[in-house]
């Protein structure tokens, strides 16, 4: 940790190395270990500002990967949402790491009823909303995957066949937001993370609105 006492913890090259632990319990002790008490960290200091931002309290959710019985996760998250019990089913925020970077997401996924109504109204305003996502955002469709593509590399026809997609498929995801290569990620301190992390949200703080107005 960095110094003082109210510090906020940084991500280093021992933390990005869990993911090569073989075993789901063998990796899962070292996420406990390693990450969970930085996520907790890095948790109270985000869900007060996301408080404030939206003027909703929000709550603290560290993936537990309980689901799993034998394939250790390749990833593992926090995230924020205004319900105390569980995020999935909602409209929420996500910080994050995979063995190559960190991700800063907003996020609707597969339990989220909001998606098609999300869908319809970005569509509505799309001209007004789409210009003013960063060109170094990244879109995903599915939190499970690695696989993103750059806002910068979309045209517009394109985005709005993903949230047509998102409408009317069950299963479709949409996660707006910035990844942190593994590189930059380990010269940062905590404040400059935090800071990475509540500039992004002040940025998809829009689409958050469209999917909490509904």
């Amino acid at each position: 940790m960095d110094g003082g006492n109210m510090s906020i913890p940084r991500f280093t090259n021992t933390d990005f190395a869990v993911f090569q632990v073989e075993g789901l319990e063998s990796r899962m002790a070292k996420l406990k270990e390693h990450i969970q008490p930085k996520f907790a960290a890095i948790g109270e200091e985000v869900a007060t500002f996301l408080t404030t931002l939206i003027q909703d309290p929000f709550y603290i959710h560290i993936a537990k990967h309980a689901r799993r019985t034998v394939n250790p996760p390749d990833e593992t998250w926090v995230a924020w949402a205004t319900n105390k019990r569980g995020y999935k089913a909602y409209p929420h925020f996500q910080f994050g790491l995979r063995d190559s970077h960190l991700f800063i997401w907003f996020a609707l996924i597969y339990e989220c009823d909001r998606k098609p109504a999300f869908a319809r109204q970005f569509l509505a305003k799309f001209d007004e909303v789409w210009p003013n996502i960063p060109k170094y955002f990244y879109i995903s469709q599915d939190h499970t995957r690695p696989e993103v593509t750059s806002v910068n590399n979309l045209q517009p026809d394109e985005v709005k066949t993903i949230l047509e997609r998102l409408e009317k498929v069950k299963k479709a995801e949409f996660l707006c937001g910035t990844l942190i290569p593994k590189e930059e990620a380990v010269t940062l301190s905590g404040e400059m993370l935090i800071n990475k992390i509540e500039d992004t949200f002040n940025k998809v703080y829009p689409l958050y609105q469209l999917a909490s107005t509904l």
